[in-house]
């Protein structure tokens, strides 16, 4: 299982956000191109970095941040926030981001979504979906987690499967930022579902115990961002060891 270290940008800062809410944020002192870099000198094998403004108001405006981030770092980095248009996924690419993630418009636009696959290459992107369980289903979010739609992950994935998907992002929203252990079942299922699917945890992780419990589910990674820059979890305890994706 390879860990993603996250880092959230907004307004050229590193914050972090609980459950998605503009409104409860916690800034970090750290500069986000230095963190890139010690996370890449750590072991790290990719980054995901997310753009916060981008996904609110569709503005890049943490681009010259990404660039540099992107030079800063000796691995890859995939990153989203706000991708609407093939522009947008242009913008990224040339600033140095290897992997496009691309969230609210694969549940919207699925069409066009598939149409970037084929043109862009699947493995340059990855499919974000963000989820809350509603009764016994497990329904996705858009608009940074305003709007819960009635499909659920598995009928938007139905949408992917046959042109190629690799990369599968999902979000439990409501264990993002909470550091109270990540969706056991929720994870277990998605991958007896769809093995061939590289399957992307996130949200929840507080400690070294959460992420050998996440491994036995067979998710092939994890984002891990609060519970690093808290310091629950040291770079050095998880990041060296952990073979190339």
């Amino acid at each position: 299982m390879i860990i993603y270290p996250a880092i959230d940008l907004r307004k050229g800062r590193c914050v972090r956000l609980f459950q998605g809410d503009y409104g409860q944020e916690t800034r970090y002192d750290a500069d986000p191109v230095e963190l890139a870099r010690s996370y890449s000198e750590a072991g790290a094998k990719r980054l995901h970095v997310v753009d916060l403004d981008g996904a609110r108001d569709g503005n890049f405006g943490n681009l010259a941040v990404l660039q540099a981030m992107a030079r800063s770092a000796s691995c890859p980095i995939q990153s989203g926030g706000g991708v609407r248009t093939s522009d947008d996924i242009h913008t990224l690419l040339d600033a140095g981001i290897e992997r496009v993630v691309i969230g609210s418009i694969a549940v919207r636009e699925p069409a066009t979504v598939r149409e970037w696959m084929h043109r862009y290459g699947a493995d340059r992107i990855c499919l974000a979906l963000d989820v809350r369980r509603v009764d016994d289903r497990y329904c996705v979010t858009t608009s940074g987690w305003t709007d819960t739609h009635e499909r659920t992950i598995d009928d938007v994935l139905s949408d992917y499967l046959d042109d190629g998907l690799v990369h599968l992002l999902c979000t439990d929203i409501s264990r993002d930022g909470t550091l109270s252990g990540t969706n056991i079942a929720l994870y277990t299922a998605l991958k007896q579902s769809y093995p061939d699917l590289q399957v992307i945890a996130s949200g929840g992780v507080g400690s070294v115990d959460d992420l050998l419990q996440l491994a036995s589910t067979g998710v092939d990674a994890v984002v891990v961002g609060k519970a690093l820059l808290d310091g629950r979890i040291t770079p050095g305890e998880v990041l060296p060891c952990l073979p190339a994706d």
